[in-house]
């Protein structure tokens, strides 16, 4: 089974619009992949489903719930300062790394031109849904 760190803009996309990052959470809800949250990740979910979009405290709390009943907790230990652009994207590294991640999924521009970070291969919704495919068939 693939340990996979779902960036908090996956996270979000899949909540609000489904598609293919919903697939994502639905591989986390069947098991076929172990997905890592952190608390910086569900605070900036929370913050942006509230501010941005508008969505009440009920269905927030709702929605994160959702993912805690489908996701490994996480409690990264190693402040990192990788991506200087962004520095709220180190929370997504960190968080990997404290779940030993081998993919991290995002659709951040500056996470992905890492292409790689410790033993996690960075990739897009559609290159991890592609890699799952591969491996569960």
């Amino acid at each position: 089974m693939t340990r996979v760190t779902l960036d908090s803009n996956v996270y979000i996309s899949a909540l609000v619009f489904g598609g293919k990052p919903k697939r994502l959470l639905d591989l986390a809800a069947e098991g076929v992949i172990i997905s890592s949250v952190s608390r910086p990740i569900l605070e900036e979910v929370k913050r942006v489903l509230l501010t941005k979009f508008l969505w009440s405290d009920d269905r927030v709390q709702e929605a994160l719930s959702t993912i805690h009943a489908i996701t490994e907790y996480v409690s990264p230990t190693e402040a990192l300062a990788v991506v200087k652009e962004d520095p709220d994207d180190d929370r997504i590294l960190e968080a990997a790394v404290a779940g030993l991640s081998e993919v991290i999924v995002t659709g951040d521009a500056g996470l992905l031109s890492l292409a790689r970070f410790h033993r996690a291969s960075i990739m897009t919704v559609s290159q991890a849904l592609a890699r799952f495919d591969r491996e569960t068939s």
